[in-house]
């Protein structure tokens, strides 16, 4: 079993940065790739930014050169940094791991980005 809790979402203004964390715990062997998803209301889930246990890294276009996703393979954390935020970018953020046991998923946490 293995369980994702994320933090660090919140309200911001226009032009401003957040940082989201997702850690993983829990009885599992290794973690593979981490990465994000984020749903707004009315749109399809949509995948923001993905990490290789190789360190490689691929994002959505409508993040590029905003957001930077990084990870702490000792502690099992995924982050994304998330710059010049755009209201466009309000979702709920849900990060995601694989391990040998299949994908996981955490709750989820809001961020919300007022013009």
């Amino acid at each position: 079993q293995v369980q994702l809790v994320e933090s660090g979402g919140g309200l911001v203004q226009a032009g401003g940065s957040l940082r989201l964390s997702c850690a993983a715990s829990g009885n599992f062997y290794r973690i593979n790739a981490m990465g994000w998803y984020r749903q707004a209301p009315g749109k399809q889930r949509e995948l923001v930014a993905v990490i290789a246990s190789g360190d490689n890294t691929n994002y959505a276009d409508s993040v590029k050169g905003r957001f930077t996703i990084s990870r702490h393979n000792a502690k099992n954390t995924v982050y994304l940094q998330m710059n010049s935020l755009k209201p466009e970018d309000t979702a709920v953020y849900i990060c995601y791991a694989d391990s040998l046991a299949g994908r996981h998923w955490g709750q989820g946490t809001q961020v919300t980005v007022s013009s």
